[in-house]
């Protein structure tokens, strides 16, 4: 199983927008990430939290991707325990995508790789895709990228 973890691209200041939908330069870099990876990698489900700024970027790459099923979850916000989910993808047989954020992600990173929530891993990046495929029960990195990281074109 491979479990693609996308931290969301970039949005508007609150001061500019309370809702926080993504700004214009960070709609055009998930559609130059979600754009690369279509083709490359195949995700049915994909999970995000309830803000914006994920489900937009969620709404991206389920597009780019011909993904059907994208919902929104609980326990995926910014402050949510990672223990929830890590117990929760040891029954996951397909291959899926979660949206969100930080601290969020770095936290569910270090608990898969490491067993503790609290060492830092990887650093994620907005916009940024990281993906982790699980041996066993054991959870490994394959690989990750930023918008920055791809050629422009």
């Amino acid at each position: 199983m491979k479990l693609f973890l996308v931290r969301h691209a970039e949005a508007k200041s609150r001061e500019e927008d309370p809702a926080s939908h993504l700004s214009g330069k960070g709609r055009m870099s998930a559609e130059k990430i979600a754009s690369f990876l279509a083709g490359k990698i195949t995700v049915e489900k994909i999970f995000h939290s309830g803000k914006t700024r994920a489900k937009e970027t969620a709404e991206i790459f389920a597009k780019h991707l011909k993904s059907k099923d994208v919902e929104e979850k609980e326990f995926l916000d910014p402050l949510a325990e990672p223990e929830i989910w890590a117990e929760r993808l040891k029954n996951e047989k397909n291959d899926l995508m979660i949206v969100g954020h930080l601290p969020y992600l770095s936290d569910l990173v270090s608990l898969l790789l490491c067993g503790n929530k609290n060492k830092k891993i990887i650093e994620f990046k907005t916009g940024g895709v990281v993906c982790l495929f699980r041996e066993g029960e054991q959870w490994i990195i394959d690989w990750m990228t930023t918008p920055e990281n791809l050629k422009n074109g």
